[in-house]
């Protein structure tokens, strides 16, 4: 016999009970406002300097939240985010003796991920930096690479492909 509603005086909540079909009013919510960007050509960094990462490939954006090289929380969407950015940096001299990823908060570092080999030398930084922040409404965020050789040369951040050089992002539900 199927029971097409229970009445919550005649439920016995210390039992056990196994669904079939849909139960709803069970989530806790989904993960949204999510996003997900990549590069999908190189970017040029100068020696030693901070560079702001401009974002080609938008894959998708759950609330039209992205836009302009920065991910911007909704209005109503206030909460706990994760939040995670890679960059692929290289150097063909092989001369990178430091480099820096950086997530900036409204234009404040709030996170950095470093990498200081001193006179070390080495080609290519591909770590991933990744952070949960309590985030308002038109707060934002913005990702940034430093990197500083021994011989000033040429530094790219490896574009080409989404698992290179990404920043993505989703409200915990």
């Amino acid at each position: 016999m199927a029971i097409t509603k229970i009445q919550s005086e005649s439920l016995n909540l210390s039992d056990t009970y196994a669904f079939t079909g849909t139960v709803t009013g069970a989530s806790a919510g989904a993960n949204t406002p999510s996003f997900f960007v990549y590069k999908n050509a190189s970017q040029t960094l100068s020696d030693a300097t901070t560079t702001k990462i401009t974002w080609t490939t938008e894959v998708f954006d759950t609330a039209s939240a992205f836009a302009s090289d920065k991910f911007t929380v909704p209005s109503g969407q206030d909460g706990k985010y994760f939040l995670s950015f890679a960059s692929h940096v290289y150097d063909a001299s092989e001369k990178i003796t430091s480099s820096n990823k950086v997530f900036k908060k409204n234009g404040s570092q709030v996170a950095s991920l470093d990498r200081n080999d001193g006179t070390y030398e080495f080609v290519i930084d591909n770590r991933v930096l990744s952070i949960i922040l309590d985030l308002a409404a038109g707060d934002y965020i913005e990702t940034f690479v430093y990197a500083n050789t021994t011989d000033n040369s040429a530094l790219q951040i490896y574009g080409e492909a989404q698992y290179y050089t990404y920043f993505q992002g989703f409200k915990l539900a």
